[in-house]
């Protein structure tokens, strides 16, 4: 194999095929990502982790034709080595790739390509089409309320259910629960999916910054998604979702709507003196139209502080870790919440003013 190719897009395509490697000791080539180049179409990225998979084409001069599995994180870190550089070389010589530009030349060990895995490929032609932020949106809303262990994978997936014309995000872990619904043009054909949740995020990080749609296509337990040269396929979990719908309170005993950055200014002071657990007191004062948030931590100190706010129902205190509601503030964009309380031991709903699409429920902490 030997090609030349503009350094930055080599770049950027490895850093994303890169992040999807395996560091999974027991299979090695799964640390590699695979180059494979032609005449005809110029240069392949690959990568896999064997649960999520990449396949990035970009523009290459081809001389001679080849394939190579070489390590991933260091064909990254020496392209970001060198980000002075226009235009970089790739070569096969004796074994080994040889990297060079008009100033450095480089030779990385390769491994054997013969056992790297081969990605299913689906036809996306006909797939889905949603805008790009759409997905990126439905996503990055809730994502962070999937659970972190694997024990029950429904619980650490991001649930992807169609609705009418819309498409419905929920992730929850058992403590909280984040839903947001996007609307499509096109009516989505498939039934309810669960993306694994550290897939989800790679799907954020790939197409980010895109600003046209992509194509997504369901099929035999995967979910391909592609735009322009890059083709992207995650594994669906088995199982399914909790009945969520069932939990969320429809009546409430206080509703409290206040300013966004009010509340994260509170948090900045007060989680100086939370304890380990991020345990917060919500003292909701009704006659005074306003709360009072309270952190101790026995080796620091304790705080109260105090934000007004448009209060209906009753005084009440509450207790909830603090950053699960910090988590869901990235995914709001009105000013002001409204934070919806069901009663002691019941769980919140906090929500966006004038926004229906996006909800969170949160329950809270003992005292």
């Amino acid at each position: 194999m030997k090609i030349e190719c503009i350094r930055e897009r080599l770049a950027e395509a490895v850093s994303k095929a890169e992040k999807i490697t395996s560091k999974n000791a027991s299979l090695p080539i799964l640390k590699c990502i695979l180059l494979k180049a032609t005449k005809k179409d110029g240069l392949f990225i690959n990568s896999t982790n064997l649960d999520i998979g990449i396949e990035i084409k970009i523009p290459a001069k081809v001389d001679v034709e080849g394939v190579v599995a070489i390590p991933g994180s260091v064909l990254n870190s020496f392209l970001t080595s060198i980000s002075s550089e226009k235009t970089v070389t790739l070569d096969l010589q004796d074994g080994n790739l040889l990297v060079s530009t008009p100033k450095t030349n480089t030779i990385i060990k390769i491994f054997p390509n013969d056992d790297y895995p081969t990605l299913p490929f689906v036809d996306t032609k006909q797939g889905l089409e949603i805008p790009t932020e759409s997905l990126i949106t439905g996503i990055k809303s809730v994502w962070y309320s999937s659970a972190t262990s694997s024990i029950k994978p429904e619980l650490s997936s991001v649930c992807v259910t169609p609705e009418g014309d819309s498409i419905v995000f929920v992730a929850t872990d058992g403590l909280r629960l984040a839903e947001k619904t996007i609307k499509t043009k096109q009516i989505p054909e498939f039934s309810q999916i669960l993306i694994p949740a550290k897939n989800a995020v790679e799907i954020i990080r790939v197409f980010e910054g895109v600003t046209e749609n992509i194509k997504m296509v369901i099929e035999q337990n995967q979910i391909a998604i592609s735009y322009n040269d890059i083709y992207l396929v995650s594994r669906i979990v088995e199982g399914n979702f909790p009945n969520y719908k069932a939990i969320i309170p429809k009546e409430f005993v206080a509703e409290v709507t206040v300013l966004k950055q009010d509340l994260i200014n509170c948090f900045k002071t007060s989680s100086i003196f939370t304890d380990s657990f991020n345990h917060t007191k919500f003292i909701i004062h009704s006659e005074e139209k306003s709360v009072e948030i309270i952190t101790k931590n026995n080796n620091v100190g304790e705080n109260s502080t105090t934000i007004q706010g448009s209060i209906i129902g009753d005084s009440m205190d509450i207790n909830f870790n603090y950053k699960y509601i910090m988590d869901a503030l990235v995914s709001i964009n009105s000013d002001s919440l409204k934070l919806s309380f069901s009663g002691i031991n019941k769980p919140m709903i906090m929500k966006p003013v004038g926004d229906e699409s996006f909800l969170y429920l949160l329950m809270p902490m003992n005292r």
